[in-house]
């Protein structure tokens, strides 16, 4: 959590520093801010089955919810959107053909900015726009075991793991009387930099370690056919959104 509260503050410090800069335009500032919900998707190695997380190929989750609190500023023609978002995915099923269930439940939270840019089309009752962002993500996730070879039945808390993503996005505001609706689709990279291997019990050598941090990186004593040792390359973890979300300006 100290890498989440350092990079807020970067941002924070960033735009205060960015005020002055303007300061010469007499500070023509607009301000929106909102919140609204959206449908993840996931992507990369973040989808798959069950089965998939059991072998250690990829995260197995499904489809999730979205939540997300977002505000949108321009400063003397920069354009720049910020957002804190928090997505749910799960997913439950077998270990192997017919034998064992995991329930996998795992939370990300987002803390993104970066520009916009919109482009303004004459007689569209929208206004489209595109951006990209830098991210903190912070991941959490809870395990259940039943049944499952080499591993204890139980419920397991993963390790929280910070890593560091970039984020493309798009869409269009619609203006209302009193409020803009802002439709938008997202791809995420949300371990683009940080990947790393943890074993959380290293005077122990079980295959329940693999489980117990995000590790999105190779096993480094993996060896092909190890019931150990299973993670053998990096995993890409992205997702998929699609977002509404009620804007108001200040």
């Amino acid at each position: 959590m100290n890498k989440i509260r350092v990079f807020v503050s970067v941002i924070v410090l960033s735009l205060i520093m960015l005020i002055p800069a303007y300061g010469q335009f007499s500070l023509p500032v607009s301000v929106q801010i909102g919140g609204g919900i959206g449908y993840v998707l996931p992507a990369g190695d973040l989808g798959g089955t069950t089965m998939d997380y059991y072998s250690g190929s990829k995260y197995g989750l499904s489809n999730g919810l979205n939540l997300q609190g977002k505000v949108r500023f321009a400063i003397a023609g920069l354009n720049l959107a910020g957002e804190i978002d928090y997505s749910s995915l799960s997913n439950s099923g077998n270990s192997e053909p017919g034998q064992g269930n995991i329930d996998i439940s795992q939370k990300i939270i987002s803390f993104k900015i970066g520009p916009e840019f919109k482009f303004e089309l004459p007689a569209v009752p929208f206004t489209p726009y595109v951006g990209a962002n830098l991210a903190l993500n912070h991941f959490s996730s809870d395990i259940t075991f039943q049944g499952v070879s080499r591993i204890s039945s139980a419920t397991y808390s993963m390790t929280g793991a910070n890593r560091v993503g970039i984020g493309f996005n798009g869409g269009a505001l619609f203006n209302f009387s009193g409020f803009i609706l802002d439709v938008g689709i997202q791809y995420n990279f949300l371990n683009l930099f940080g990947k790393d291997w943890q074993d959380v019990n290293p005077n122990v050598d079980q295959r329940l370690d693999s489980y117990l941090a995000l590790n999105d990186e190779m096993d480094p004593a993996y060896t092909a056919g190890s019931n150990t040792h299973i993670i053998g390359s990096s995993r890409s973890i992205n997702t998929f959104v699609i977002t509404a979300t009620a804007m108001f300006g200040l």
